[in-house]
């Protein structure tokens, strides 16, 4: 056998980082609580370095002074010491001690080859998966995706921190402590117009949804649901667009139901203010010409990224997902409808249509908080809201499973009344927040165009006005 084979054999690591590590948390009080903050005992190839790693670390824990002495001891006291190479080496670690002002530099070392052996043992695990020729491709496909990600994950995982921490500002996410922070939101909010909104989410651009729901937020996964041809799937194309162009986040879409080009076709309707046969037949005049030209521009220059693969598998749907993420950094995604989507597929023994939903709400869940990005998902409602009096929906006809109410964060009902009696309110649109887990629920009176496919805002007619709605010229 050649050098260089068994140089490939050799797992990654750093015996001399290791012991620069550990030589600086024997001689150094604040190397030993930077790196067992930071590593873990795993993160060391070598044995020995394991265990006095670990008795380092216990000693952080219970705040207790550690020097060589003290951790020979404790290592005396547990059998281990022998183990480790005796007194000799630990004194031979605090020696080999760097500066302990690049312990950072140093525990990062370690890190980077820690985690480039669990990428081997994860590769391992799916070449012997992928040997056995599993029935499940896809589901197979998905699992060596998110242990991969996992491993992205952990890379820049944050330990759990103290309130105190937090609030000075050592370990908040803006690096700011608390009420200085609240000191400059105070100072922003004077220097607002009486009319701008201010919320923590990604806006919508929908004044009154946005008020309800301080936007949309990470980790949320939002169910918008309806019977057919209420304009479900155009609202969350308004929503998309606006949090697109408006906004400048990039927005992916996966649509079960619509191809690519009928989604394009439906944001240029709705942003030149062209109706959709006048544009299919050709039958334009120059200032509808000159405004879909503007709006194609405005689109071209977006990152919104539309799959229409239809038929997808949840496994499918997340894997493409994170990828989605990795490429185009989108933050926030439509999925157009659950309905649609194929369970995993990994239980033989599928009593129901239910448990398969169930299953795919949960991982929708799972993947908002993975991805760390709002999900909004379209659902159908049960033919319950056909036989009932004023049509409006509830919580018990979402359709097929009942998992989806427990599993979301926000469910939203759309109705528009004209669609069952053409006199009743038309123009208009009720958006029911029924559920909100992290806020309070309400109705969201709305206008639509239907033949822009087109939400708007609504403006309240004030007294001796003509009766009408308004749209909000945005």
């Amino acid at each position: 056998m050649t050098e260089a084979n068994t140089k490939i054999r050799i797992a990654p690591n750093s015996k001399e980082s290791e012991m620069m590590v550990l030589g600086c948390m024997l001689t150094s009080i604040n190397a030993l609580n930077i790196v067992a903050d930071t590593l873990e005992d795993s993160d060391f190839y070598y044995t020995e370095h394991k265990l006095i790693f670990q008795v380092l670390k216990t000693a952080y824990k219970t705040d207790k002074p550690a020097d060589v002495h003290l951790v020979c001891e404790e290592l005396k006291r547990q059998d281990s010491l022998k183990a480790v190479g005796g007194a000799a080496y630990i004194t031979t670690l605090a020696q080999y001690a760097g500066t302990s002002a690049y312990i950072e530099e140093y525990a990062e070392l370690v890190r980077n080859k820690s985690i480039l052996r669990r990428m081997i043992n994860a590769a391992q695990v799916v070449e012997k998966n992928a040997l056995e020729e599993p029935e499940d491709v896809q589901m197979s496909l998905d699992d060596a995706q998110q242990m991969f990600f996992q491993i992205s994950q952990s890379a820049n995982s944050k330990p759990g921190v103290l309130i105190s921490e937090v609030i000075s500002g050592v370990k908040a996410e803006s690096g700011v402590p608390y009420l200085k922070e609240l000191q400059e939101r105070q100072e922003l909010f004077q220097l607002r117009g009486p009319n701008e909104i201010a919320i923590t989410g990604i806006p919508t651009h929908f004044i009154d949804l946005d008020k309800m729901l301080n936007g949309f937020n990470n980790s949320n996964l939002m169910i918008l649901a309806a019977r057919p041809a209420m304009g479900k799937t155009a609202l969350a194309i308004n929503i998309a667009e606006n949090i697109a162009l408006k906004n400048g986040t990039p927005v992916g879409i996966f649509s079960l139901e619509m191809s690519a080009e009928q989604l394009v076709h439906r944001m240029i309707c709705s942003q030149a203010e062209v109706q959709s046969d006048k544009i299919k037949t050709g039958s334009l005049d120059g200032t509808e010409y000159q405004r879909i030209v503007a709006s194609v521009h405005k689109l071209q220059n977006q990152a919104i990224v539309i799959d229409d693969q239809p038929g997808l598998k949840i496994t499918d749907l997340r894997a493409r997902a994170r990828r989605m993420k990795e490429v185009y950094g989108v933050g926030f995604l439509v999925v157009d409808y659950l309905q649609l989507i194929s369970g995993s597929g990994s239980s033989r023994n599928q009593e129901s249509r239910q448990i398969e939903i169930s299953e795919i709400s949960r991982m929708l869940k799972n993947l908002a908080r993975e991805l760390n990005i709002p999900i909004l998902c379209l659902s159908q409602l049960s033919r319950k809201v056909e036989e009932r009096q004023g049509h409006r929906p509830m919580m018990s006809d979402l359709r097929e499973s009942g998992s989806i109410e427990q599993d979301a964060d926000i469910v939203m009902f759309l109705l528009r009344r004209e669609y069952y009696d053409p006199m009743d309110k038309p123009g208009m649109a009720e958006l029911i927040i029924a559920k909100n887990r992290h806020g309070g629920i309400g109705n969201i009176t709305m206008t639509y165009r239907k033949e822009l496919a087109q939400f708007a805002n609504y403006i309240p007619v004030r007294a001796g006005a003509y009766n009408s709605a308004a749209l909000v010229a945005e």
